[in-house]
Formats: structure tokens, C-alpha cells, sequence
């Protein structure tokens, strides 16, 4: 059973930057595409980015495209999410997921099975 530990969230200033990381363990990551999925009080979950268990197809949502940049490291079973010009409408927990799709509507969480426990982010003067 995959498991997955997602740590690196605060607060953190309008145009601040931070670096989400992903460890799993239970079973080897390379076997997964990675979601990172955020959801905001009150608002459904939502996709980020997502990137292939060979790193070669990555995608982004539009509201982080150009902001955010997603990557892995199969070798040490982890992965990140790097944020930067982070925006108050950022805030939210985020979290890292295990599964089989990166595709246009990789938001659609039915293609994740496995869910780490979140990390808050807070974006706030």
C-alpha cells in the first residue's frame, strides 16, 4: 500500500515562494503518476499539477501556470511541488496523491487512489 507524507506548507507572503515535498513509502513511486490537489474552505478539491511516473508529461492548472513547477525524484521515492509568486487565492491545503492519470482532466480525482494527509497553506500579508 502506497502511503504518502506531504510536509513543507506555512505562511508565507503575497509573491513569497514555497516548496512542498511528497515521501512515500509502501511501495515504490516510480510505479505512479503524482497529483498535487489543493482544496480551499468551502470549495471542492481541485488538481495543480500532475506529473508521469517517467517525468516526461506534466501539466498545470491555469491558475498556476508559469507560478508553480511540479517534479520527482524516483530514486529517492519523493516528490515537490515548487510554489512561487504565491497569491492570497493560493491558500488552501494541499495534497500530494498517488495514480494512474495525467491527463487534460487529471482534476478529476477518481484518478488517484492513494492520498497523503494535507498541508496547509496560507498566503497572507
Amino acid at each position: 500500500q502506497l502511503q504518502l507524507v506531504e510536509s513543507g506548507g506555512g505562511l508565507v507572503q503575497p509573491g513569497g515562494s514555497l516548496r512542498l515535498s511528497c515521501a512515500a513509502s509502501g511501495f515504490p513511486l516510480e510505479h505512479y503518476v503524482v497529483g498535487w490537489f489543493r482544496q480551499a474552505p468551502g470549495k471542492e478539491r481541485e488538481g495543480v499539477s500532475c506529473i508521469t511516473s517517467s517525468g516526461k508529461t506534466i501539466r498545470y492548472a491555469d491558475s498556476v501556470k508559469g507560478r508553480f513547477t511540479i517534479s520527482r525524484d524516483n530514486a529517492k521515492n519523493t516528490a515537490a511541488l515548487q510554489m512561487d509568486i504565491l497569491k492570497p487565492e493560493d491558500k488552501a491545503i494541499y495534497y500530494c496523491a498517488g495514480g494512474s492519470w495525467c491527463g487534460s482532466d487529471f482534476s478529476d480525482t477518481s484518478g488517484f487512489d492513494h492520498w497523503g494527509q494535507g498541508t496547509q497553506v496560507t498566503v497572507s500579508s
